[in-house]
């Protein structure tokens, strides 16, 4: 049976208040705003006002990591169950786990981490399975709000697409080999979410630099996914070109992926092979680009292991659409590619592939947002990878985004000067926008049809799209 003594010692928590659930835990754990009674609610911080308002609505306790003001003599003063806890990541690694447990206990399920890839590869796992009439959760969208797992969200969507749709085939479940909190790094994330999953099967794409100030070296990226292996039950999907991912030690069943013939049980050599037999041809593929294929190449050894028939996973290829930011084509002429590339991996490979599709004449724009609050170490290597990348065709624009973004992802002055500093140094000539609309009407006007624009880096290059749409 489920109880607050329960509840307390798997997540650590010190309860204040009333003793017990407000009551009984009849529903699901969620946010605040959409509790209703006999809900759980799960947030980073509360005040006064959201006890108040959780205490209204009966949901049966609150979980927080840091009580804010007078809250906790709110929570005595109503006799309302204040459950504090050290790290809130303990309670939403609980929450998964009750709700699949309750919910879809006899799904298959599957998580996907990596540096670069994962959210490619989760979609295409969920839309091959999809498209073969399955019922499937995946927590990765086109924006990439719900595969961070540091909220109740997650736990909350599982449930109600249950209440919605009936029984869960399968969960493929999106998880940050990295994550943080405030500038904290949540160490172990990866495998207390892998673990609240309890996976079927893993894949893991590759393991890059990325997460700067999180994490100091590679080798700590490392060491946030060693483990994660030890939580999977049966099969690992692993990339084989990845030094590092080979390393990574199991006993469980592996099926590698790779780039190169012969390479690995799943390979490509102008078409997509599993044990030397020719399953999809080149021309059979959604793209074409080297990081794509590599993601491809996962999302069908995920498929095998799910014991698919081939052609199956064939149609499901065949008929795949990309995720929004993930190369995606937003105009023929001139040719507008949009890439969430944001990190060095991601960075160089986006414009390499880019600059495959330039002919003698063209001239390449490659429009680039600074990472905002991300420090100075990540954006030294973005724009080290922007120099290793750089030619003579290569027309290279910045913008700060000061216009669209929040606090969280403005740009301050020492991100900026780290990039002019070696972009100066290596004197490759540029230009700087503070605001985005500025930077993409400046491109516009200095395009010819023939040209191509690529755009690129995170929460900076979001809107984008949306503000070509006014210019074209």
């Amino acid at each position: 049976m489920f109880d607050i003594d329960s509840l307390l010692n798997s997540i650590k928590g010190k309860l204040v208040g009333y003793n017990n659930f407000k009551t009984p835990f009849i529903g699901k754990f969620t946010f605040l705003g959409n509790a209703k009674k006999g809900d759980i609610v799960i947030r980073h911080w509360v005040d006064e006002e959201g006890i108040k308002i959780a205490n209204s609505k009966n949901v049966s306790c609150l979980i927080t990591q840091n009580p804010k003001g007078n809250v906790i003599s709110k929570a005595k003063e109503l006799n309302f169950p204040l459950v504090i806890v050290d790290k809130i990541e303990l309670a939403n690694a609980y929450a998964l786990n009750y709700t699949i447990s309750k919910f879809s206990p006899n799904s298959k399920n599957i998580i996907i981490t990596g540096t670069n890839g994962k959210s490619t590869t989760s979609h295409i796992i969920y839309h091959i399975l999809d498209n073969a009439g399955y019922n499937v959760f995946t927590n990765t969208d086109s924006d990439s709000e719900f595969n961070t797992l540091i909220d109740p969200m997650v736990s909350k969507l599982i449930a109600d697409k249950i209440e919605q749709d009936g029984k869960l085939d399968y969960l493929v479940i999106e998880i940050s080999e990295v994550q943080g909190w405030l500038g904290a790094l949540m160490k172990n994330h990866a495998y207390l979410m892998s673990s609240a999953v309890s996976p079927d099967i893993g894949v893991i794409t590759n393991i890059a630099m990325d997460h700067i100030g999180l994490v100091n070296s590679i080798y700590d990226i490392f060491d946030e996914i060693k483990a994660i292996p030890y939580s999977v039950k049966n099969t690992l999907i692993l990339n084989n070109d990845d030094e590092l991912v080979r390393k990574l030690e199991t006993c469980k069943h592996k099926l590698f992926f790779s780039m190169f013939p012969n390479n690995g049980d799943i390979y490509y050599n102008k078409g997509i092979y599993y044990k030397d037999k020719k399953i999809l041809d080149s021309l059979d593929l959604p793209f074409t680009s080297k990081h794509f294929i590599q993601n491809i190449l996962a999302a069908v050894g995920c498929c095998i292991s799910l014991d698919m028939p081939i052609n199956k996973i064939r149609d499901g290829v065949k008929s795949y659409k990309a995720l929004n930011r993930r190369f995606s084509k937003l105009n023929n002429k001139p040719l507008i590619i949009d890439d969430f590339a944001h990190n060095p991996n991601g960075i160089k490979a986006t414009i390499s592939e880019t600059l495959k599709l330039l002919d003698n004449d063209q001239k390449l724009f490659v429009v680039c947002s600074i990472r905002g609050s991300r420090g100075i170490e990540i954006n030294k290597l973005n724009v080290e990878s922007l120099v290793e990348s750089y030619n003579d065709n290569i027309n290279l624009i910045l913008s700060s985004s000061n216009d669209v973004v929040d606090d969280l992802n403005f740009v301050k002055d020492e991100e900026k000067e780290i990039f002019f500093d070696v972009l100066n140094k290596n004197n490759i000539d540029f230009i700087h926008f503070d605001m985005l609309y500025n930077c993409l009407e400046y491109v516009l006007k200095n395009v010819l049809d023939n040209d191509i624009i690529l755009l690129i880096g995170a929460q900076g290059m979001d809107p984008a799209a949306d503000i070509l749409k006014e210019f074209l």
